[in-house]
């Protein structure tokens, strides 16, 4: 009875060391690719990472033109034998003043965070193909922010997470459905009289 319990300890401290190996070569095999010092990035097909949204974009042009134009031509004639005189005079003038000005400004904000996903890997360039969609939809309101674009590697912070404006060939999109959406669309009417002038 003694022995029994003897290899029955034995082989139970053999199966837990086992598991244990087995853990512990499955977290080397995930963390082979990586340094032992190196933070969790993304770095292949499937990571997660986390894209800040940063985007502050102020835009203004203005112009002015003045031209003015005028033009004078005049004429005058006389003559005249014995009692009998001509005189003839003429005038003619043109004007033309031209003024115009024009001012545009344009100024926007977006401040969000999204989780994106690594779609693709460029072995030449090493840069991740990344993309991302969030919709939330409160009181009736829906809105989705899609994101797509090419990032560097080197641009990912050690949190995991890269800015927008780092971002290459950023497509970003920010859609809303609902009733707030709608108010703010012109009517029927509306749209028809600017389809016509």
């Amino acid at each position: 009875m003694k022995n029994f319990r003897i290899i029955y300890t034995t082989l139970l401290v053999i199966g837990l060391l086992s598991n244990g190996a087995f853990e512990l070569n499955a977290q080397f095999m995930q963390n082979s690719s990586r340094s032992l010092f190196s933070d969790v990035k993304a770095f292949k097909t499937g990571d997660a990472i986390m894209v800040l949204i940063t985007e502050d974009t102020q835009a203004g042009n203005e112009a002015s033109t003045a031209d003015s134009r005028s033009t004078t031509l005049g004429g005058s004639f006389s003559g005249g034998v014995g009692a009998n005189s001509v005189k003839a005079d003429g005038s003619i003038g043109t004007t033309n003043d031209f003024k115009g000005t024009g001012s545009t400004q344009r100024k926007e904000s977006i401040r969000s965070k999204l989780s994106a996903r690594v779609v693709a890997f460029d072995s030449t360039s090493g840069n991740l193909v990344i993309e991302g969609k969030r919709t939330t939809k409160i009181n009736g309101e829906t809105q989705t922010i899609v994101i797509k674009g090419i990032v560097r590697p080197v641009d990912v912070m050690s949190n995991n997470s890269v800015y927008s404006y780092s971002i290459l060939d950023l497509t970003l999109l920010i859609e809303g459905d609902g009733t707030v959406s709608k108010v703010q669309e012109p009517g029927l009417i509306t749209k028809f009289l600017r389809m016509l002038f």
